[in-house]
């Protein structure tokens, strides 16, 4: 993709405001759901790296934030596709692209941290004690995708494709997950990768 296509899909001055609106309300239909705004531990990090940990989803960052980074890098690959085709009706809708990118992962993390996602993700994968994400873990996630998303629109789309396929290579071997085999587990869940990921 141009240079200029790729800026073609970055937010205009509306679009980035309805961004920002769009994080807020995440942020409120979250502390309305009663989600914990940070660790309950008390403290704020940066990073949390232990997976198996009362921690785990409650600092800004940890090992699943890659595969947020991932999302965005997704996001980006099909915004492109359909400016693709938006470009034949004048492009008008394609500087939306990272507001509707950023409703989609606010959506999805409103979805996780509903009591039925919790209690699949505890009934199916090895995340026996989740109980969900902090509001602090929760924005962090939609920032590693917005990161993604504007990684992707800077470089070749093989450059974003070798670094999803490290990420999710190296996610795989430090804790034995990845954005692949969490969406397989949570869907299609296979005892097998359950049990090796327990470390059986």
């Amino acid at each position: 993709m141009s240079r200029a296509g790729a800026r073609s899909l970055l937010p205009h001055g509306r679009a980035v405001f309805a961004t920002f609106a769009i994080v807020v309300s995440a942020v409120v239909i979250l502390l309305a759901m009663g989600r914990v705004p940070i660790c309950t531990c008390g403290t704020v990090k940066l990073w949390h790296g232990v997976v198996q940990s009362a921690e785990n989803s409650q600092q800004l960052t940890d090992w699943y934030s890659l595969s947020h980074f991932i999302h965005g890098l997704i996001m980006y690959f099909v915004a492109w596709l359909l400016w693709s085709k938006w470009r034949l009706l004048g492009g008008r809708p394609a500087r939306w692209a990272l507001p509707i990118a950023v409703l989609v992962e606010a959506a999805w993390e409103v979805s996780e941290n509903t009591p039925m996602v919790i209690d699949r993700y505890r009934a199916v994968t090895v995340s026996f004690g989740y109980t969900g994400d902090s509001v602090l873990n929760s924005m962090g996630d939609i920032g590693c995708m917005v990161i993604g998303f504007l990684f992707a629109s800077r470089l070749p789309w093989k450059v974003s494709l070798a670094v999803a396929i490290v990420f999710e290579l190296l996610t795989l071997y430090v804790i034995r997950d990845n954005l692949a085999l969490n969406v397989i587990m949570l869907f299609w869940p296979i005892e097998a990768i359950r049990q090796w990921q327990a470390g059986g």
